[in-house]
């Protein structure tokens, strides 16, 4: 599910709670999994009802070019250059096949010709990897990776709330950056593919490499932190990170698909968070046959250090002045305090 073309380096029924007549107790055990696969898939059901209406259609038949092909020692400003170039004449295409709206959303992520984007293929439902800040000397470095119906036609959605935070980092820490990767294809809210880790591995192939070059591109000895809200915590569980990655925030999680945080590849201290009015926390978190993600990362079974999310849902996260986003910003600078468990 991967491809090589555009990747970041650029070269960088039944009786639901009564049972009926004449059933065994072992019956009844027997069936317990399948009722509570049954509930997580009409839990899942109920929350795209929810989602579905402030997500976009992704548009798989809109024309754009394949990425430049960039060396290996390209410089940044060659890179943001070229990809630039890419979202420009990704634009014209889709403006000359009449897909007006594709095309102006492009052209909101140029800004003018100041937007910085490591990565950005227009094929499909898009990738893009933008970056917010001055990557050279930033010694801090927060990387969002995005869940369910994030595409170039909802972008600027996703990208609101890394201006958010980055303009909250920079009150406190001005060497630091933001970097919004939105570098695989997400899964459909109202799909089958968001109940199972398919696509979260193949992301996780790419993130993984990326974070090793984003490490070196950034300023000597710089903490990098995985942010990753709903299906990104799936993703940002399954990669495997180095020691440049200090912290992993899942907040908005469906769960990881391991039973505890010590089971993730990764050595990074690994936080989760849940807003009061997230609807994924009545999302069962059960694991059956390769569908669904197990445990709950904000149980203290779990074993994430928790931190203070506020009374927010599930798209609130990264909105000013919230206390999710005060709590974020403190973990990627590393002043967070632990919440206590409710």
């Amino acid at each position: 599910m991967t491809r090589a073309a555009g990747r970041p380096d650029g070269r960088l029924d039944g009786h639901a709670d009564g049972h009926a007549d004449g059933d065994t107790a072992a019956e009844r055990r027997a069936g317990r999994p399948r009722g509570r696969l049954r509930r997580t898939l009409l839990a899942g059901l109920v929350a795209a009802a929810v989602v579905l209406p402030v997500s976009a259609a992704a548009s798989p038949d809109v024309p754009a070019p394949a990425p430049a092909e960039l060396a290996e020692h390209a410089t940044l400003p060659d890179r943001y250059a070229a990809r630039l170039a890419g979202i420009a004449e990704a634009a014209r295409m889709a403006q000359d096949a009449g897909r007006t709206g594709r095309a102006a959303k492009l052209h909101a992520m140029e800004a003018d010709g100041t937007a910085r984007f490591l990565a950005f293929d227009g094929r499909g439902k898009g990738r893009a990897v933008e970056v917010l800040g001055d990557l050279e000397t930033a010694d801090r470095v927060a990387v969002l990776v995005p869940g369910s119906d994030t595409t170039l036609d909802t972008y600027q959605r996703f990208r609101a709330g890394a201006v958010a935070l980055h303009q909250r980092l920079q009150a406190g820490h001005p060497r630091s950056a933001v970097v919004a990767w939105l570098g695989y294809d997400t899964p459909g809210t109202v799909s089958a593919t968001v109940l199972t880790a398919d696509r979260a591995d193949a992301a996780a192939a790419e993130l993984g490499p990326f974070l090793d070059r984003l490490g070196r591109a950034a300023a000597p000895g710089a903490r990098l932190s995985l942010l990753c809200h709903s299906y990104g915590s799936v993703v940002c569980a399954r990669t495997r990170t180095g020691p440049e990655v200090a912290d992993m925030a899942l907040f908005g999680s469906p769960g990881t698909g391991a039973s505890t945080a010590a089971e993730l590849p990764t050595g990074a201290r690994v936080w989760a968070g849940r807003g009061g009015a997230d609807w994924i926390g009545h999302v069962p978190h059960v694991r059956l046959g390769g569908v669904g993600f197990a445990a709950d990362p904000v149980d203290p079974a779990f074993g994430a250090r928790p931190f203070a999310a506020g009374p927010g849902g599930h798209s609130d996260y990264l909105k000013p002045g919230t206390a999710s986003l005060d709590s974020l910003t403190r973990i990627v600078l590393g002043t967070a305090p632990e919440a206590p468990h409710a």
